[in-house]
């Protein structure tokens, strides 16, 4: 199926994911913060043999680097600037409205979440519809 990256501090939430999203054959990377996604993504250090997941599912909240920081640096890369991300996140509608106006923001979900609902989400943004 398709690769994702989980972009999320809390190892709850990241197993949760895992296990949902396995079940439907995806390929789950993890990252606990935005520099670690950085790495994994081949952005920081470059590398060009670091893989392109087909999404990125990213948390706000998290240490060392956080969501807006990371989506603005994806932005400024040409490598990463057209991976969809889908905001999974316990902030409220402020924070949706400040990540809709991000091109690559295909969704904004709040925790907690239902799990059906967010499995078709990620169909609909990996087949290339934007919700």
């Amino acid at each position: 199926m398709s690769t994702i990256l989980v972009v999320d501090d809390e190892p709850e939430i990241v197993t949760l994911l895992r296990f949902i999203l396995e079940k439907d054959g995806h390929v789950i990377l993890e990252a606990g913060n935005g520099q670690v996604a950085l790495e994994q993504l081949g952005v920081d250090p470059p590398s060009q043999a670091a893989p392109k997941p087909d999404l990125i599912i990213l948390d706000i909240m998290m240490p060392i680097m956080d969501g807006y920081t990371l989506n603005a640096r994806l932005q400024r890369e040409e490598k990463t600037r057209s991976i969809p991300i889908l905001v999974l996140t316990a902030k409220g509608q402020k924070m949706r409205d400040l990540f809709e106006m991000a091109p690559n923001v295909a969704a904004y979900v709040q925790k907690p979440f239902d799990p059906k609902m967010l499995r078709e989400l990620i169909v609909g943004i990996i087949s290339g519809k934007k919700n």
